[in-house]
């Protein structure tokens, strides 16, 4: 049986790709949760208070008041409170099929230990750097190509990552929504191009990804004179 909270997860949050991943989900569960917003830019994340919650200093995290046992729960690291949401609230995530299971943990584990960090390398290098690293900017849009390429042969013939949509699809889709930052255009991924649009139609995943601080706009950076196209 899913599990209800006491009062609202709170969920320390900057609208990053990893920050959306634990809205999203949220949203999808429809579970009621409260944003404190940890504006990285500012380098909250590096006050004691946060070290607190997250030992790396990193978002997302959150505070389930209700944790394992009626006691509250600090989790950091955005696939563990992932895997932590659906399994508490039975849903999203297969406990009943342990070949589903299998499934899900290692695309999400793809996203978590190359689809992201690497994408996020090559977002730095294209549009963040302060000056052109061509061996760089080079280096990491080839690995996105193929990191792209995996996804789109994965999604071929099937509608979601690993069988049913699941917490593995917004993991990747939340770094998917910056495909423009890692140079792809997703016209040459067919099969990725028809999953984002299914996966960014749904209604809870664009309340998620909306979630952002007042008065703060997410718009795409200006692209760097040397990035070529």
């Amino acid at each position: 049986m899913a599990a209800s909270p006491k009062d609202p997860i709170e969920v320390f949050y900057w609208s990053t790709p990893n920050g959306r991943k634990i809205t999203v989900l949220l949203e999808e569960l429809a579970v009621p949760y409260a944003v404190t917003f940890i504006d990285i830019n500012s380098r909250e994340q590096w006050t004691p208070e946060f070290e607190a919650i997250s030992a790396h200093h990193q978002i997302p995290a959150i505070r389930d008041p209700d944790g394992p046992g009626g006691e509250p729960i600090a989790i950091f690291e955005s696939g563990a409170i992932m895997l932590y949401l659906a399994r508490k609230f039975g849903k999203l995530y297969p406990t009943d099929d342990e070949r589903q299971c299998v499934a899900v943990d290692q695309w999400l584990m793809w996203q978590v230990g190359n689809f992201g960090p690497f994408l996020g390398q090559a977002h730095h290098f294209n549009v963040s750097a302060p000056e052109e690293f061509p061996y760089a900017i080079e280096r990491y849009h080839g690995i996105a190509k193929r990191l792209y390429s995996v996804l789109d042969q994965q999604l071929t013939g099937q509608d979601y990552v690993a069988g049913d949509y699941s917490i593995a699809d917004i993991a990747i889709y939340c770094w998917a929504a910056r495909h423009p930052r890692h140079r792809i255009d997703l016209v040459d991924f067919p099969a990725v191009k028809r999953w984002f649009d299914a996966v960014g139609a749904r209604p809870a995943v664009a309340r998620g990804m909306a979630v952002i601080k007042p008065g703060r706009v997410d718009v795409m950076l200006p692209t760097p004179t040397w990035l070529k196209t």
